[in-house]
């Protein structure tokens, strides 16, 4: 399992230490692996994401127990209420603005009063790192990949092509992504009825900086619970 789920986890335990939830969903969830992170704390975890391949592998990875949804966000086609949401390794960096504040308002129907929000993204350096690193190409075990991307408007539109030994083996796919201002993320979260909002560098209370490729967002659903 990826290292980095394993202490984004940790970062979790330690922030809600005095309040730990018992029901989370698990938005953007791929393959499980923060699901099964938060599993293993014996928290009741629900996940999402798009791609029925994703929760394929999410669902061998976790069982059959484990309620995995497909819906593409903003939709939330989600029972009950949780005690908090969580999105890690830049999900919601694939929606448009738009859909960014049509999801958080989707977030704020199902996440309790004083529940929990957190949930990273771009930060403003990612802008200029994938301007710098336009072309990266490689060869591994006989197989070549090559990432190409194209910055435009505040957006990131990578082409990832992998020629494999095995030409079955071989793909190309698009990513775009969005890396939306600080002060818009701000307005879409006090619009969905978050408060308590603040902003760390990835998964570590220290403060974000010029150099900050991802930022970690934090933030509670107003009123009582």
């Amino acid at each position: 399992m990826d290292p980095c789920y394993a202490l984004w986890a940790s970062f979790l335990d330690e922030l809600w230490e005095s309040e730990p939830p018992e029901r989370i969903l698990d938005v953007c969830c791929g393959t499980g692996l923060m699901t099964a992170e938060l599993l293993a704390r014996g928290l009741t975890v629900v996940g999402v994401d798009a791609s029925p391949a994703m929760l394929a592998g999410a669902r061998d990875r976790l069982g059959d127990e484990v309620e995995l949804v497909e819906c593409v966000l903003p939709d939330l086609p989600v029972d009950g209420m949780f005690d908090a949401a969580v999105s890690t390794l830049d999900g919601l960096n694939y929606l448009t603005l738009p859909d960014l504040q049509a999801t958080l308002v989707a977030l704020g129907r199902v996440v309790r009063p004083s529940g929990w929000l957190v949930f990273d993204v771009h930060g403003e350096a990612t802008l200029d790192f994938a301007a710098q690193n336009a072309e990266l190409t490689g060869e591994r075990a006989g197989s070549r990949y090559s990432l190409v991307t194209r910055v435009s408007d505040r957006t990131c539109s990578t082409t990832i092509t992998f020629e494999a030994a095995d030409p079955a083996e071989s793909f190309a796919e698009t990513h775009v992504q969005h890396v939306h201002r600080e002060s818009e993320i701000r307005d879409a979260l006090d619009s969905a009825g978050f408060t308590d909002v603040r902003v760390v560098d990835e998964y570590r209370n220290e403060p974000v900086t010029p150099q900050t490729l991802r930022t970690t967002w934090i933030a509670r659903r107003g009123g009582e619970s």
